[in-house]
């Protein structure tokens, strides 16, 4: 065996080991049953365990109509505000939204005029890093993947705060004011870090005071740092509409399981950002564009029902694209007849697609929009229904607005510190007991036998 292995080599005794260690660690499906498991903490309709109480968001997706409960529109409430409404003011007096959202989610109410601007001065005020940081932790290690560099740069900053440990609610608002205001830097010279790595020219351009988030994020990463109004307005759009969906999804259940140890802020958003990159979380928006660069090359006419339904047919067939037997950006967790987010979405994309020259493209999402949840109620057993989610728009939208594919779940990142800061709080002012769920051991005992024996 080499004695300097490259990271990632695999060699045949790794092989051995994972085999061994699957067939001692398969459980019988049978026993989620017969134990009542609420395996993912749902139900077989979906709902999810009952683990704890919020007041930051709340996630509607039935009504009650004479005395049951049926699947109704999806709502999105932050704080008790609609987020349709939200949305509605931002547009109707053309200005940017996502500190807005930020600051209602964070400290629970809506700012007036005075309010919001002093939390924007907070926010530039941030925005910096540490001297010599982008060289002595970006640029030193340069990864592919910006979720683990943003991971990665998270954990450092703790190094340089001296009072990294300290979890009293000033302090740590201190910490979600800072992360929030850094974010798109940490990404975006991540993204840069890695271009360099690969050949291309280092741009690392400071942040303007001045700037949103959404257009502190286009300025750091187009090298001449120029965009339109509309452009950063639809980006804006989608950090409010990413900034917090509930308590129960992975990365904001991981926060507040987190936070329930006590640990520190830095550590917190590190385990929140790994549970987010998972494609079945945060990294969805980069498999639904996949899947449709796949479909595009596939599929002959982008018009012909009859072959994107058979491609979609293929799909949960497993005869296409992944194999995985899905159709990305398709049902939800919880939303049964429709997301909110994607409702909003749908219509600010199709006006971004046709100022880009990409309605062609936009008629096939449509098309999928309408065929895929018939497709699946087709094939499959429904404990309820299935329409697009956010991210089956979100991945497009920033597809048109030419940001890199590396970038999709870390802008996602950047929006969601609002709410994982939010409920981190919440969780420290309400702390209670660690969070601990039980799980039920359904292996055999065998006696101990010593090494010689074996």
């Amino acid at each position: 065996m080499a004695t300097n292995p490259n990271y990632g080599d695999i060699t045949p005794e790794i092989e051995a080991m994972a085999a061994l260690s699957r067939s001692n660690s398969c459980i019988d499906p049978a026993d989620y049953v017969r134990y009542d498991v609420k395996r993912g903490l749902r139900d077989l309709n979906g709902k999810g365990v009952v683990a704890g109480l919020t007041e930051i968001s709340d996630i509607i997706a039935k009504k009650v109509v004479d005395g049951q409960s049926v699947p109704c529109d999806g709502e999105l409430y932050y704080r008790g505000v609609n987020v349709q409404d939200l949305v509605n003011g931002v547009l109707a007096e053309k200005r940017f939204g996502f500190e807005e959202t930020a600051y209602l989610l964070m400290l629970g109410c809506l700012p007036n005029a005075k309010e919001l601007e002093e939390f924007r001065r907070q926010l530039a005020y941030y925005r910096s890093l540490p001297d010599n940081f982008v060289r002595d932790v970006i640029l030193k290690a340069p990864s592919h993947d910006i979720m683990n560099s943003l991971a990665r740069s998270v954990l450092n900053l703790a190094s340089y705060d001296e009072n990294a440990d300290d979890i009293s609610l000033p302090n740590v608002m201190r910490q979600c004011m800072q992360l929030l205001a850094v974010f798109p830097m940490l990404a975006v010279y991540g993204y840069q870090a890695y271009n360099y790595k690969s050949g291309s020219s280092l741009y690392i351009h400071a942040p303007n005071p001045e700037h949103s988030t959404a257009e502190t994020i286009l300025a750091l990463l187009r090298p001449d740092s120029a965009y339109s109004y509309w452009e950063a307005h639809v980006l804006d759009i989608c950090l409010m509409l990413h900034a917090e969906h509930g308590g129960g999804n992975n990365s904001t259940f991981t926060t507040h399981v987190v936070t329930s140890s006590g640990t520190d802020t830095y550590s917190c958003m590190a385990a929140a950002l790994a549970s987010l990159k998972g494609p079945r979380h945060g990294g969805a928006n980069i498999k639904v564009i996949r899947m449709f660069e796949d479909m595009k090359q596939t599929v002959k006419d982008w018009e012909d029902e009859d072959e994107v339904r058979h491609y979609l047919q293929a799909l949960l067939d497993k005869k296409a694209f992944d194999k995985s037997g899905l159709i990305y950006g398709m049902g939800h967790a919880v939303y049964s007849l429709s997301d909110p987010r994607a409702n909003i979405l749908h219509d600010m994309v199709e006006k971004l697609s046709r100022e880009k020259g990409r309605t062609e493209e936009y008629q096939l999402y449509s098309l999928v929009e309408r065929l895929g949840p018939e497709i699946i109620a087709g094939e499959r057993k429904m404990y309820k229904g299935v329409s697009a989610n956010v991210d089956f728009y979100s991945g497009f939208v920033y597809h048109m607005l030419d940001l890199p594919l590396e970038l999709y779940t870390p802008l996602f990142a950047m929006a969601r510190m609002a709410g994982w800061g939010a409920h981190r709080m919440e969780e420290l002012i309400n702390m209670g007991k660690i969070i601990r769920p039980a799980y039920q051991y359904v292996g055999q005992h065998q006696a101990y036998l010593p090494l010689t024996g074996r």
